[in-house]
């Protein structure tokens, strides 16, 4: 047996990611569960994160007066979402209509 000790799973799974080259998308997909916390309750009720791929956020919007709101607010809603983050950050918000709306 070597003398070496074992790695912690946490940090054996981050140094996969890393050599995967999964690190990046996995980091841009914590802004979903983040969502409501980082845009605040009164955007969180009527979005929904959907999903994030190179940079790119895509959120449903129950209404359409709030989606030209939103699409207004983007540069300050991405600045509220990258805030903090060294890793991950999303360049862009696709605002789209919630459907069946």
């Amino acid at each position: 047996m070597s003398g070496r000790k074992p790695t912690p799973l946490g940090e054996a799974l981050k140094q996969y990611l890393e050599r995967s080259g999964l690190g990046e998308p996995v980091e841009e997909a914590a802004v979903v569960p983040e969502w409501a916390e980082r845009v605040g309750p009164a955007i969180a009720a009527v979005t929904t994160p959907l999903r994030v791929s190179r940079g790119s956020l895509v959120v449903a919007v129950r209404s359409s007066a709030w989606l030209m709101e939103l699409k207004l607010m983007e540069g300050e809603i991405v600045r509220r979402i990258n805030a903090g983050r060294a890793r991950g950050r999303i360049r862009r918000i696709h605002f789209v209509m919630e459907e069946g709306t």
